[in-house]
C-alpha cells in the first residue's frame, strides 16, 4: 500500500500463502483482524463474489486512511481483542475464515513520531492506538522496579532484566525519560556491543508489548476466533517472535493459551481444531525483497466439523 507522500505503508508478508490457506469460499464471510495497509484484505476481496463480505480490524488511525471503498468491505476501528463483540454488533454469528498478521507494520517502524524504533529521536510513545492508553514513557517513568524487570524478562526474554530496571529507576529519579534518546542513554550501556541491535530490539519489543497489552489481546482474539469460526472455517496466523508464536501454537493445538490438552470422558483429545499442513515460512526470495519476512511463520488450522 502506497501512501499519499509516496512511501510504502506496509508490504504484506506471505501474501499468496495466507490467501491460499484461507481456502476462500466466494460467498463466505471473512475477517482480517490486522488490516494495516490493506494488502491482505485487497487480495481476499478478489476471491469474493457479491454475496461474500470482509471485515477489517485496526485500531490505528493511520490504517483507517487505507480503507477500501467496496460494498463488500467493512472497516472496524478497534483492537482485535474485541473481535467477538464487534461481530455481534454487525449481526455476524459465524465466519468462514480469520486472518491475523501479528507483526508490527513497517509503517510504524519507519514513523519517527511513533517511537517504535531506536533508529529515531522521537518521543517514547509506542501506542498502536494514539487516542488512548499509557505511552512507553508513562511505563518507564511510572512502573515499580520489579514490574519493569518482570516486563523485560517476560516480553524481551532478557537475562539482564533486573539491571535494566534498576538503571531506569536510577535515571528517572534525576530526569524523566521522555524521548527515545533519553531511553537509549540509559539502556544502551547495558547491552553488549557485539549484539547491540538484537538486544535493543528485545528491549523495545518488551516495552511495546507491555504498552499495547499485546499478549492479552492475542489471547482474547484467539478465543473469539474459536467461538466465531464455522465448522470447516480456517484460522490463519502469521507470527514474528517466539512469545506470540508459542501462544498461537498452543492455542491451535489445544484450544487454550497454556497448551493443556483436554480429554473427554473416554480419554479422547477434545480440541476445537485440526491441523492443516505444515508450518509455512517465507522463501529466500521474499526475505530478500522484504526484511520483515525473516522471522515470519504461518500457521493454519481448521475448525472441527
Amino acid at each position: 500500500m502506497t501512501m499519499e507522500n509516496g512511501t510504502t505503508y506496509h508490504i504484506p508478508v506471505l501474501l499468496n500463502e495466507s490467501i491460499r490457506e484461507l481456502n476462500i469460499s466466494p460467498g463466505g464471510i471473512y475477517v482480517d483482524v490486522t488490516f494495516g495497509g490493506g494488502g491482505h484484505s485487497r487480495e481476499i476481496l478478489k476471491h469474493l463474489n457479491g454475496n461474500g463480505h470482509l471485515y477489517g480490524f485496526d485500531q490505528d488511525a493511520d490504517a483507517e486512511r487505507n480503507m477500501i471503498a467496496d460494498e463488500r468491505f467493512t472497516f472496524v476501528r478497534s483492537n482485535f481483542r474485541y473481535l467477538y463483540n464487534f461481530m455481534q454488533y454487525h449481526g455476524v454469528v459465524e465466519v468462514n475464515g480469520i486472518l491475523a498478521d501479528l507483526g508490527v507494520s513497517s509503517h510504524h517502524f519507519d514513523d519517527s513520531e511513533r517511537g517504535f524504533s531506536f533508529r529515531f529521536d522521537g518521543l517514547l510513545d509506542m501506542r498502536m492506538n494514539k487516542r488512548a492508553g499509557a505511552s512507553a514513557a508513562d511505563v518507564v517513568n511510572g512502573y515499580e522496579q520489579d514490574a519493569l524487570a518482570d516486563m523485560f524478562h517476560s516480553y524481551g526474554e532478557l537475562k539482564n532484566s533486573r539491571r535494566l530496571a534498576a538503571a531506569i529507576v536510577k535515571a528517572r529519579a534525576i530526569n524523566p525519560i521522555v524521548s527515545i534518546p533519553d531511553f537509549l542513554n540509559v539502556v544502551q550501556p547495558l547491552v553488549g556491543k557485539e549484539r547491540e541491535k538484537k538486544e535493543l530490539a528485545k528491549v523495545f519489543q518488551a516495552l511495546r508489548i507491555e504498552v499495547n497489552h499485546e499478549m492479552d489481546a492475542l489471547k482474547e482474539m484467539l478465543k473469539a476466533a474459536t467461538e466465531l469460526l464455522c465448522p470447516g472455517g480456517r484460522l490463519v496466523v502469521i507470527t514474528y517472535h517466539s512469545l506470540e508464536d508459542r501462544l498461537v501454537k498452543n492455542f491451535m493445538k489445544t484450544g487454550n493459551a497454556k497448551g493443556e490438552i483436554q480429554k473427554d470422558f473416554f480419554g479422547n483429545k477434545n480440541t476445537p481444531y485440526c491441523g492443516v499442513g505444515k508450518l509455512i515460512v517465507p522463501s529466500d526470495e521474499e526475505i530478500e525483497r522484504n526484511h520483515r519476512a525473516r522471522s515470519a511463520k504461518l500457521r493454519v488450522v481448521e475448525k472441527r466439523q
